[in-house]
């Protein structure tokens, strides 16, 4: 078994820089994570992005579809930014004979208080156990791209009520 790994930026990947609170997404942490967690399966990770999921546009989401399709590996973890990551999922849908998991985070996979780390564990236990699909891992949940919301005011992902 052998699980792709990539990343789009995000929080996930945001590095702190001053007392302004101000952030730049960085390099992918997600080595070291993987690294920490002693991980005994076959693994690759690809950089196809870096950037704020606010600022990812339809040519980004298209970049994102082509590199995931092409991918000859079955197992495909995205790493994401949480703002955009349930319109990314959607824009993947389409795309067969994958298990696709996005995850993320809310706070920068530097700080000792992240969901960095649980998330991507999460992920790696619903990539493997999945059918076929696109799906998102958040805060020990996982959810199919046109359930979803990020609940904003409670910091997490949610399937909302039924109105």
């Amino acid at each position: 078994m052998k699980i792709v790994f990539y990343t789009a930026g995000g929080t996930i990947d945001k590095i702190y820089f001053d007392a302004q609170s101000d952030y730049q997404v960085g390099e992918p942490i997600l080595d070291e994570i993987l690294a920490e967690g002693n991980v005994t399966f076959r693994h690759e990770s690809k950089i196809i992005l870096k950037k704020d999921s606010l600022e990812l546009t339809d040519e980004d989401r298209d970049t994102l579809y082509r590199a995931i399709d092409g991918e000859e590996n079955r197992l495909i973890i995205l790493t994401h930014g949480t703002d955009t990551m349930a319109d990314t999922a959607r824009h993947l849908q389409s795309i067969r004979g994958k298990v696709v998991v996005l995850t993320g985070s809310m706070a920068p996979a530097r700080f000792r208080s992240s969901d960095a780390p649980f998330n991507i564990a999460c992920a790696i236990g619903a990539v493997q156990a999945l059918p076929e699909g696109i799906y998102i891992c958040m805060n020990g949940r996982i959810f199919t791209p046109e359930e979803v919301i990020k609940n904003r005011e409670r910091g997490v992902f949610e399937i909302p009520p039924q109105r």
